[in-house]
């Protein structure tokens, strides 16, 4: 094997996606306001996924085609599927999440305007569900976030508009 086929690469989630990921690749987002990152990883097999949620339920598609990696009920099990393909053990997953600002604010109060705080919410249920710990997280406030996780030291490096970069 060559070396530039061996070296790492930083694996990219856009909006509404999900990928999963070996490594020595880091697997990263941007973009996250009210979005949430939910990376979801087997430390000891060294695969890792990432799903960049939109929306909290899929109940709130209109159409039957929908795309499954935009919402956090559908896109969370898809990732753990994917992740079972590259060997990962479902009993041994662990989660880390980010995102889900507040990005505006709206004199209502209805719910249907906490977008990101319901992303939260639906995710952290989610992954309850399948019993996946959630390790670390970093959500809410009001500012948008990229976020970069490292297979081989299980660190996401989530760097916050105007509060720089943090590790969890």
């Amino acid at each position: 094997m060559s070396k530039l086929m061996s070296s790492s690469h930083v694996v990219k989630v856009g909006i509404a996606d999900l990928k999963v990921t070996k490594a020595p690749n880091t697997i990263r987002t941007s973009g996250l306001g009210s979005c949430v990152g939910v990376v979801i990883y087997d430390e000891r097999k060294k695969v890792a996924g990432l799903a960049h949620v939109l929306l909290p339920d899929s109940k709130l598609a209109r159409q039957n085609n929908f795309n499954h990696y935009k919402y956090a009920d559908t896109a969370i099990p898809l990732l753990v599927e994917q992740l079972s393909s590259l060997g990962a053990r479902s009993n041994l997953l662990k989660a880390k999440v980010a995102g889900g600002a507040q990005m505006f604010q709206f004199s209502s109060g209805s719910d249907m305007m906490r977008i990101g705080p319901r992303n939260v919410e639906s995710v952290l249920e989610k992954l309850k569900q399948l019993s996946i710990p959630v390790l670390a997280s970093d959500t809410g406030g009001n500012a948008g976030r990229t976020i970069e996780f490292d297979l081989q030291t299980s660190l996401l490096k989530v760097r916050t508009v105007n509060k720089g970069e943090t590790f969890i």
